[in-house]
């Protein structure tokens, strides 16, 4: 393993520059990939939300809603940290489903890969979860902040549909690696719930923020 992939590893996504996530992205390697960029555009989302609240707590023709403004804020920075951490613990999973996949057939390791692809598929749809989360707190905010920042609600939803759909691809990928057939059909049900919830949240913000 090359030296810098090592350290990219064991380095948390925040603590990296957005240029060396970049590199290591682009590289030929396993991880990151595009569990670790689903989160992160989860908490790009977030933070986007984040910045739309910013713009509209302490405003005097807001004043009535600053109770809900402020919690939002903060629902939306504490999920910008859990995304922040899954894009590290789905580099961390998808790196372990890719070791071990590659053992020789007779490996007596190979006994770990259904356990490790399950973990590799639940990672992505706790950012599905997550992505959900975001668009409900984003849900009644159109109407109640800075109306010049419609724009950047609106793209904050988006981003965090895309988000989730991103991780449903990651939760599919990872399904046939799953030996137990009822934690495989309850983990897609999840997925396609949450895909569904996604959509149809994202799109409610959209129209609200046209308006």
């Amino acid at each position: 393993m090359a030296g810098w992939y090592a350290r990219s590893m064991s380095t948390p996504l925040h603590e990296r520059s957005f240029g060396d996530f970049l590199e290591q992205l682009a590289a030929k390697t396993p991880t990151p990939g595009g569990g670790a960029v689903a989160s992160a555009v989860g908490a790009l989302g977030a933070a986007l939300g984040d910045m739309v609240l910013a713009y509209s707590v302490g405003k005097k023709s807001l004043a009535e809603h600053e109770p809900v403004l402020r919690e939002a804020a903060k629902r939306l920075g504490r999920a910008r940290v859990v995304l922040l951490e899954l894009a590290a613990e789905d580099e961390a999973a998808y790196g372990l489903v890719n070791e071990l996949s590659r053992l020789p057939a007779d490996d007596a390791r190979r006994v770990e890969l259904p356990a490790a692809s399950v973990a590799a598929a639940q990672v992505p749809l706790s950012c599905m979860a997550a992505c959900v989360g975001v668009l409900g707190v984003l849900e009644p905010l159109p109407g109640i902040t800075n109306h010049y920042l419609r724009s950047d609600l609106a793209i904050a939803a988006i981003l965090a549909e895309a988000a989730a759909r991103a991780g449903a691809w990651n939760v599919r990928v990872n399904l046939p690696g799953i030996e137990d057939v009822s934690v495989r059909g309850s983990i897609e049900t999840e997925c396609e719930a949450l895909l569904a919830r996604a959509a149809e949240v994202a799109g409610r913000v959209e129209g609200a923020c046209r308006g």
